[in-house]
């Protein structure tokens, strides 16, 4: 099992980033959370991982802190529930977001999430319930913290925030409507999935 890299963050095209280890690149997917803390291309970073082994692929996802690596591993031990929704739930809202969603049993939070129907809502709040007791006495993660882009071409930025809601769940025309209506010249790509993934909810 890979459970941690370090290197220089080479690429990111969200969902997905390329990071570099003394020459091998890993291509890793990352919740839309860690996506919000990255560096600019060309840094040191440091992932925390979790791989998932397939007959047809071998799968590299990484997180910014421990706790959201293990409210993946949490997610992805429920019913029904695999990486890709994982996924979708982590970049919907930050960790303790979701724990006081599921402690307030909160469905019409969910149902916002692609993916997340009425009856799949009900199912995960009733189950993360008491897997959740024990992170109450956690401290919350650190807050997000913005780095600026000056590579980023609007068009560019555009097209990467669209692409990453695509693969989100969302419908290729909902998508790119919600990043239109958030669209501002100068905006990295990761700000505008923020703002998006904000205005759709």
């Amino acid at each position: 099992m890979i459970g941690r890299l370090h290197g220089t963050l080479a690429d990111k095209q969200p969902p997905f980033l390329l990071l570099d280890v003394n020459g091998v690149g890993y291509e890793l997917e990352v919740p839309m959370t860690t996506l919000y803390r990255l560096p600019p291309v060309g840094d040191s970073l440091t992932l925390y991982t979790h791989l998932v082994v397939r007959e047809d692929a071998q799968l590299l996802y990484g997180f910014a802190e421990k706790r959201e690596r293990e409210l993946f591993r949490e997610l992805i031990r429920l019913n029904g529930v695999g990486p890709k929704l994982a996924l979708a739930l982590m970049s919907g809202m930050e960790v303790d977001e979701l724990v006081r969603c599921v402690q307030a049993q909160d469905t019409s939070t969910l149902v916002k999430i692609p993916g997340v129907g009425k009856k799949t809502a009900e199912r995960l709040l009733v189950e993360l319930k008491d897997r959740f007791k024990a992170w109450e006495a956690i401290p919350g993660i650190a807050p997000l913290t913005l780095e600026p882009s000056t590579q980023a071409v609007v068009s560019s930025a555009e097209n990467d925030a669209v692409s990453a809601l695509i693969a989100l769940g969302f419908k290729p025309q909902e998508a790119s409507r919600a990043v239109a209506a958030v669209q501002e010249n100068g905006l990295s790509s990761e700000e505008l999935i923020r703002r998006a993934l904000k205005g759709m909810g």
